[in-house]
């Protein structure tokens, strides 16, 4: 095959304990996820019809990276979340299934343009330009399934130099992840590659230039970084 010009290397994950790593398909997000979140919004806290969002491939962000402050926001706000790793997929996954589809687990961290998503909803429009932007999805190094299990249970924080900003246990997610998993697999066909960032608990608040983050999933993962 003949290409115009040189494709790039696909956006990759490393993965802990091991020189491999795992190529990123897509990233999926759930928004709305914690109720303590949903509250801060002044959202009204729902169990129906997930809310999904996507980020490009190459979003991803290393571990102990230093970024760039985001062109066109004067609000960027930090939002840790777990992260789910897909070895296959499909569509129409049973929840009782689901798990069978996860290679690892991470944690992450969903950068947003606060004040372009704001502006976005009060006219009624996509989020894209508020979440899908470069550098936006800074991910650890994954964990295996096959080492750690499904963890049902775990503490997820972050500090932003040295300060907590947020803490919450991933059981308080509304959707697990047998749910959020079937819920995607309705709307897409899920794939290996696929990375998915489970939803924030309160707490998220701005970023400045200088910051630097230290996100965890208790004996799971671990991501820090810096914004220029």
């Amino acid at each position: 095959m003949n290409f115009t010009f040189t494709p790039p290397a696909p956006a990759s994950v490393a993965i802990a304990g091991s020189d491999e790593f795992f190529p990123v398909h897509r990233i999926y997000c759930i928004g709305r996820n914690y109720a303590d979140h949903a509250k801060e919004m002044g959202m009204p806290v729902e169990r129906g019809t997930p809310l999904f969002f996507c980020k490009p491939a190459d979003a991803v962000v290393v571990d102990g990276a230093t970024i760039p402050f985001p062109s066109a926001t004067n609000d960027l706000h930090h939002e840790v979340e777990m992260v789910v790793a897909l070895h296959s997929g499909g569509t129409h996954i049973a929840e009782e299934d689901a798990r069978k589809h996860v290679f690892a687990y991470g944690v992450g961290i969903d950068l947003t343009r606060r004040d372009l998503q704001a502006a976005a909803k009060a006219k009624g429009n996509p989020w894209d330009v508020a979440k899908a932007f470069d550098n936006s999805a800074p991910t650890s190094a994954l964990r295996r399934a096959s080492e750690i299990g499904h963890p049902d249970h775990a503490s997820l924080s972050l500090e932003v130099n040295g300060e907590q900003r947020q803490h919450s246990d991933i059981d308080q997610m509304l959707f697990s992840v047998p749910q959020i998993i079937a819920e995607l697999s309705k709307l897409f066909e899920l794939k290996a590659g696929d990375l998915i960032f489970t939803g924030t608990p309160a707490g998220v608040a701005a970023l400045k230039p200088g910051d630097a983050w230290h996100a965890r999933l208790a004996g799971i993962a671990e991501l820090r970084g810096r914004l220029a």
